[in-house]
């Protein structure tokens, strides 16, 4: 089964910046929607962004728009996740996953996941 690991994850300041990666064990989700997702203890997984195969069209929480920014290298299966403006409620477990069935907001539509990589920033 194809795996996917994330990283980039850590301590930052309020206002920092920080770029995420989640990288494939195999070239399998060119044709596919990828997204991004977070989760802090006792909530739900939160969609954060997707984007296309092509890395053409992209979709973003309104919480992340305008700090945010979503990208993929096909060529190196790694998808990326941009992030500045950094915020303490940014503070959670990040996630990448394949979309693979219906509307890309839902976790419960992306199949398979990484095991996540934290995020926590400081005020």
């Amino acid at each position: 089964q194809v795996q996917l690991v994330e990283s980039g994850g850590r301590l930052v300041q309020a206002g920092g910046s920080l770029r995420l990666s989640c990288t494939a064990s195999e070239r399998a989700f060119e044709n596919s929607y990828m997204g991004w997702f977070r989760q802090t203890p006792g909530k739900e997984r939160e969609f954060v962004a997707c984007i296309d195969g092509f890395g053409s069209t992209s979709y973003y929480a309104e919480f992340v728009k305008g700090r945010f920014t979503i990208s993929r290298d096909n060529a190196k299966n790694t998808l990326y996740l941009e992030m500045s403006g950094l915020k303490p409620e940014d503070t959670a477990l990040y996630f990448c996953a394949a979309h693979w069935h219906g509307t890309y907001f839902v976790s419960r539509n992306y199949q398979p996941w990484g095991q996540g990589t934290q995020v926590t920033v400081s005020s």
